[in-house]
């Protein structure tokens, strides 16, 4: 039971720190200063993950952690941040919420995957409930905030996509500091 209770506790963590981007952004970060914001975000946990692993990768790997760095790090965290300072955190989260749509499409195409009904449903399940939550609301949507949006989740899905395809550079699972599930890595 308190294994159950504390995995519950500890799942929860994930949204209430992920939804705190768009409060801190719109009541305690200067105004529209998005990559400022996004610099901030990424830099910190960067230097951290490298000193903790101290290992940078050879060869051609180097093209595509660039990429990947934009695309998951860089390119996201802007236009989130974009999007935070032009739309209500509600309606920021429920353009973002698309996101598992755009990796499935992506992954159809980039990776060959199929998707199963419950995969579909449960995505299009989320997004209705925060639509649901936002049902009544007279906000006005900002178009470049939209825009934003799906732009900063696709962003990122197309880095999602790559990452699983590529995996990891060879030396970077078997670190000390990364400790996976047997079953994870399968």
């Amino acid at each position: 039971m308190y294994t159950s209770l504390k995995n519950l506790l500890l799942t929860a963590l994930a949204p209430i720190i992920w939804g705190s981007t768009y409060i801190i952004t719109s009541e305690v970060l200067p105004d529209n200063m998005p990559l400022t914001a996004a610099a901030a975000r990424a830099l910190p946990a960067g230097i951290l993950l490298l000193a903790l692993f101290g290992k940078l990768p050879s060869g051609g790997w180097w093209t595509r952690l660039m990429l990947l760095g934009v695309l998951n790090i860089g390119g996201f965290f802007y236009f989130l941040f974009l999007t935070a300072y032009l739309l209500p955190g509600g309606i920021a989260a429920l353009v973002m919420s698309c996101q598992p749509l755009i990796v499935m499409a992506l992954g159809t195409q980039l990776l060959g995957t199929t998707y199963d009904r419950n995969q579909l449903l449960a995505t299009v399940i989320g997004m209705v409930g925060i639509t649901l939550l936002l049902i009544h609301s007279t906000i006005e949507l900002n178009t470049l905030g939209v825009l934003a949006g799906l732009t900063g989740t696709s962003v990122m899905a197309l880095g999602v996509v790559l990452t699983k395809k590529w995996g990891r550079p060879d030396g970077m699972v078997n670190s000390p500091h990364f400790h996976r599930h047997p079953k994870a890595l399968q």
